[in-house]
């Protein structure tokens, strides 16, 4: 079980956590324009138990995921892809519609902010790797997500993820089976 208090978009994910884990702890943003409220309850969780930020993989997903990591360094994060949050009936999209195993793959494989210093991995570099600025692109960059744990990102995205977590050309290179 996790010590951590899960922070997720609404009573939906947190219904749907709580079929998996019936003991889990969640925090509700109820929405993406979280509240100064909710930010020092999220600032406070992360200072007395560590929070995992675990928000649908969309824009107002990616929007709150955002909020936090500005007004809240430190926080772990836990990514699902898209095609694993689809609705059955396609009408919707959230964590509330992933299967079981999705979910605890991405809680028991959350990221962690490096607490060192990392240096910005060069455009030069993913360009030449076919990342950004490439037909295909977008589609490498959904593969990488996956295989280093980091979601979905764009192109703009993609460097300050890397950085934020730590991972090194060499890994980059290694999950796109360049090593």
């Amino acid at each position: 079980m996790f010590k951590e208090i899960i922070v997720v978009e609404g009573r939906d994910d947190t219904r749907r956590l709580k079929e998996i884990y019936p003991q889990v702890e969640t925090l509700e943003t109820n929405g993406s324009a979280i509240s100064k409220e909710v930010l020092s309850q999220i600032a406070y969780l992360q200072k007395n138990r560590g929070v995992i930020v675990f928000t649908d993989p969309d824009y107002p997903g990616e929007k709150i995921r955002q909020t936090i990591i500005n007004a809240v360094p430190g926080c772990k994060h836990a990514y699902i892809q898209k095609s694993d949050a689809i609705s059955p009936k396609k009408r919707g999209l959230g964590v509330e519609h992933a299967k079981a195993s999705i979910i605890r793959n991405a809680l028991e494989n959350f990221m962690t902010p490096s607490e060192e210093h990392c240096p910005l991995i060069e455009t030069d570099f993913l360009m030449g790797l076919g990342l950004i600025g490439g037909a295909g692109s977008a589609v490498k960059r959904r593969d990488l997500g996956v295989k280093l744990g980091i979601g979905h990102v764009n192109a703009k995205q993609l460097q300050k993820r890397l950085q934020m977590f730590g991972i090194t050309k060499e890994q980059v290179e290694e999950a796109l089976g360049h090593a």
